[in-house]
């Protein structure tokens, strides 16, 4: 249960507040070391090591050392270790010099066998002999000076002395500690030791209150104090297994680093200490290319490449700061304290910057990179779940325009309260009819047959008038509209095709849907449904889904996907070229044809990288099997090179802008030729001037 995030061993920048404070305990503690041994002599030592008692106590406190007991996953409250009983004893019966000597002994066994920093070990022996001396002197005050030549055992009318130096030992202690954590974590030492106090005071308690008895066995039989182990032993496992149970629920298995649970109450606390001139920064980091690898070399592989992020992000962020992985490949960045945006995004570019150092893992060198969102408290938000969200707001606007970094601007989220509020009138427009829908024809470029239209859905406002749908369509798919509103495209899309069927125009609608239609299981029993109402074979009706939907594990083995194979409806691959397609999963799809993305159809004829792109794909198509639509085509001169290229049919302002099913109806029957849909006109005097965009 190592935590990546355990910056102790780092040394301090010189000079700095923790340098100066860890600089004069340690010259303080030193100079009481030497103060104590120089009193104890060599002749005392020399006579000590020659019993068995000294040693047993030696290997006894060097075992407490390397167990300590653990009663909390919080990094600041740590561990107590066991050897605090013996010490204590030790201090007690033989003094201050003995004690101070066994433990400095197994305080450098420890720190060798954890392999902690040399500030780290002098630091723990230094306040380890300052609480002991404070100890000390407590007892003196009462008249008890130990020494091994005359020990002293504890009578009953001596709890009074035990307990004040065991309240020093600890005071003094925890003080210490407290401090170095605070100045290390950047926090406030009343925080620190109230974080503390509650897990350390019942250790520490049980065991310096223990420790009265251990001298009476060590004066009356040494060979019965290792007896002690076995409570101690209890204590250590019991305290282990909550300990354990604890960080599971607050840790990443995978990568040992805090969970979303964990970052909520860490995120509060900083809130809720938060100064008026400081801001609390959340940093949200998602991979990019990550699904590559996975997809190339398998789980196992990506697996390690996330603990490989995980320990480059703990070692480039400051001491407190807290990094978190909340699933996948995302992770959080927690600042604390953080003077302003601009502090924050050096933060980030600093995690970016270590992140870029290639990877080498099974033979291969990857490259990573990361998006990185910003949110600032309380400028952007003023509690967790907001200020995550609009940090992931500001990690999508780094993603879509590829800037790396970018902070959380109100203006561009999309789930501003301007946006809540269409939210809000958009759920009425589904009831009030608001919605329509347009056409728009799909043409064979050889003959000129129309061969399908496909349904877009508008929205005219009462208030606005036309609204996008790329402003409405993006809010609704985030929302529970999106079942709505796709059951009202299929119905009115059934109703129309219907009409168009039985009066001889055999025009097939295709539908967009997305994501989470095409999953929902739901979907294959309306669709059968409404064409066994209507009296229409499944070809009347096609669904389109982008090709990031399609290409996915999920779509892939959905059983909706199999479920609409099996029923007759025909899919189409939607926006083809600007996701990330396996040309063996594209031959095993259940589609019919794919649709080119217009952004490269539009260049044709301006560049011939665009051109050598779609050309390839109507090539790889038709390889396949399939038809190729081309989405986009706005002229003749792009229609002929389509046409020149092989591909079946286009759709675009050329032929027909998208109009209302009564237009749409004129449209056709105007080119109604015996009982086939024909387009004749290839020219401007089909074209419109709207701008298309689909549902």
């Amino acid at each position: 249960m190592t935590d990546p995030s355990d910056t102790r061993d780092t040394p301090p920048r010189p000079f700095s507040p923790l340098w100066i404070y860890l600089t004069g305990v340690v010259a303080t503690g030193c100079a009481a070391l030497l103060i104590a041994e120089i009193g104890l002599g060599a002749g005392v030592i020399a006579g000590l090591a020659r019993t068995p008692l000294f040693w047993m106590l030696v290997v006894l406190v060097v075992l407490g050392e390397l167990r300590p007991i653990v009663v909390s996953s919080s990094r600041l409250a740590g561990g107590t270790a066991t050897s605090t009983l013996f010490t204590f004893a030790v201090l007690l019966y033989q003094g201050l010099a003995v004690a101070v000597l066994i433990h400095t002994t197994a305080l450098i066994v420890s720190g060798l066998a954890h392999r902690r920093a040399w500030h780290r070990m002098l630091f723990n022996i230094s306040q380890m002999t300052l609480a002991s001396t404070s100890a000390a002197a407590v007892l003196a005050a009462f008249g008890h000076r130990p020494h091994p030549a005359t020990p002293w055992v504890p009578e009953g009318t001596d709890i009074a002395a035990v307990a004040a130096a065991a309240l020093a030992y600890f005071v003094v202690r925890g003080v210490l500690v407290c401090s170095a954590v605070a100045l290390h974590e950047r926090r406030p030492l009343w925080r620190v030791i109230r974080t503390t106090i509650g897990h350390q005071s019942l250790v520490y308690g049980a065991l310096l209150g223990l420790a009265p008895l251990v001298v009476v066995v060590m004066n009356r039989s040494p060979a019965l104090v290792p007896l002690f182990v076995a409570p101690l032993a209890a204590m250590y496992f019991t305290a282990s297994l909550s300990v354990r149970r604890d960080h599971q629920a607050m840790h990443d298995g995978l990568t040992s680093l805090p969970n979303r649970k964990l970052l909520i109450l860490r995120t509060e606390e900083a809130m809720a200490e938060a100064r008026d001139d400081a801001r609390v920064g959340l940093l949200l980091l998602d991979l990019d290319r990550f699904k590559e690898v996975n997809d190339t070399l398998g789980h196992p592989v990506g697996d390690r490449l996330l603990q490989i992020v995980a320990h480059r992000l703990t070692h480039s962020v400051r001491p407190g700061d807290v990094v978190a992985r909340l699933g996948g490949d995302e992770f959080a960045v927690l600042l604390p304290t953080v003077r302003d945006s601009t502090a924050a995004r050096e933060v980030a570019a600093r995690l970016r910057a270590a992140l870029t150092e290639p990877v080498r893992l099974e033979g291969m060198t990857f490259d990573l990179d990361a998006s990185v969102g910003i949110a600032l408290y309380p400028d952007h938000a003023p509690d967790f779940e907001l200020l995550l969200q609009r940090s992931d707001v500001a990690m999508y606007f780094a993603k879509e325009g590829r800037s790396g970094v970018e902070v959380y601007l109100a203006e561009k989220d999309r789930n501003s309260p301007e946006r809540l509020n269409l939210l809000g009138d958009l759920r009425r427009a589904v009831g009030d009819g608001e919605l329509q829908l347009h056409y728009q024809p799909k043409v064979n470029l050889s003959s000129g047959r129309v061969e399908g239209v496909e349904a877009l859905l508008r929205w005219w406002h009462r208030e606005r008038g036309p609204v996008p749908p790329d402003d409405f369509i993006p809010l609704a798919e985030q929302s529970y509209l999106m079942r709505q509103i796709t059951q009202y495209v299929i119905d009115a899309a059934l109703e129309q095709v219907a009409a168009w069927w039985h009066s001889g125009l055999r025009v097939p609608v295709a539908v967009n849907v997305s994501a989470r239609d095409l999953l929902d299981p739901t979907l294959p029993e309306l669709l059968e449904a409404g064409l066994a109402r209507l009296d229409l074979p499944p070809v009347a009706i096609r669904l389109e889904v982008t090709e990031r939907i399609l290409m996915t594990d999920q779509a892939y083995t959905a059983d909706s996907v199999h479920a609409l194979v099996e029923l007759g409806v025909p899919l189409a691959l939607d926006d083809f070229g600007t996701g990330y397609s396996s040309l063996v999963r594209l031959q095993r799809l259940p589609v019919c044809e794919v649709k080119i993305d217009g952004s490269f159809v539009q260049r044709l004829g301006k560049t011939a990288d665009d051109e050598r792109i779609v050309r390839s794909i109507v090539d790889l198509v038709r390889s396949l099997g399939l038809r190729s639509v081309a989405e986009g085509v706005e002229s003749d001169e792009v229609a002929g090179y389509l046409r020149e290229m092989g591909c079946d049919a286009g759709q675009g302002w050329w032929f027909a802008e998208p109009m209302p099913a009564g237009e749409m109806t004129t449209w056709l029957r105007a080119r109604v030729d015996g009982h086939e849909t024909t387009a004749p006109c290839l020219g401007p005097a089909c074209r419109g001037t709207h701008e298309v965009t689909t549902l």
